[in-house]
């Protein structure tokens, strides 16, 4: 069966440390039918109530770590997340990015959770935690000030800043076709390259119910910066 080409390929290969949160061994075993021998994670956790038998079974024998996990007030994600800092301080590893695929589709609850996971992350781990799930990606954005290359070659064309848990009183981002100058007192669009006053009253902020960047996209010079005084969800499309 000829398997369509995914991020496992380029990321998993390379990766110094592969794991899997419960169900997410499911999506690994289908996906990679054929060819699971080189998709092989390091280790499998969470509480087990959806990871199949047959998969399960498959990877044991494999001599993947199966690991559980029984608290519920975390999910599978962040608890994998913990193991996966430990794991890494453990073995000294060189980390750059921590990658998780999956979680942005199906059931929104399991979705924000996923989101509720990148908040959690920022004291579980001082890597920076990127989440992709078909044509999507998310990026918590820390306060503070941003660069972010779109210069790969596999960038979709939308972008967005969501300002998810709490508001942003203070943004400013380049690099977007519709940027960003929002602060306590005063809110602009740069639209169509006029730019226009919006909500001009002194409380306004960027939160749900004021303003939120969605459907955005890039201008022509290849690097967004984004500077915010709050955690900032960052997301945009990805090829596929």
């Amino acid at each position: 069966m000829e398997r369509a080409f995914t991020p496992l390929d380029c990321l998993l290969p390379t990766a110094a440390l592969r794991a899997c949160a419960d169900g997410g061994a499911n999506c690994l075993y289908h996906i990679t039918e054929g060819s699971q021998d080189s998709f092989l994670p390091d280790y499998i956790s969470g509480d087990f109530d959806s990871i199949q038998p047959e998969v399960k079974e498959y990877y044991k024998v494999k001599g993947c770590e199966l690991i559980e996990t029984m608290d519920q007030d975390l999910t599978d994600f962040t608890k994998c997340l913990q193991i996966l800092q430990k794991k890494i301080e453990k073995k000294g590893l060189q980390i750059d990015v921590i990658v998780a695929l999956g979680g942005l589709g199906g059931r929104f609850d399991q979705t924000m959770a996923s989101v509720e996971t990148l908040f959690l992350a920022r004291n579980i781990t001082p890597f920076p935690v990127i989440v992709i799930q078909e044509c999507s990606l998310i990026y918590l954005l820390q306060p503070g000030k941003h660069k972010l290359c779109v210069d790969t070659g596999l960038e979709g064309a939308w972008c967005g800043l969501i300002p998810i848990g709490n508001s942003c009183e203070s943004v400013t981002t380049t690099g977007l076709k519709w940027n960003l100058t929002v602060n306590r007192c005063h809110i602009t669009s740069h639209h169509m390259h006029q730019e226009k006053q919006l909500f001009p009253s002194t409380n306004q902020v960027l939160k749900f119910g004021t303003l939120v960047s969605t459907s955005n996209t890039y201008d022509d010079s290849k690097i967004v910066t984004v500077e915010t005084d709050k955690p900032l969800l960052w997301t945009m499309a990805i090829k596929r």
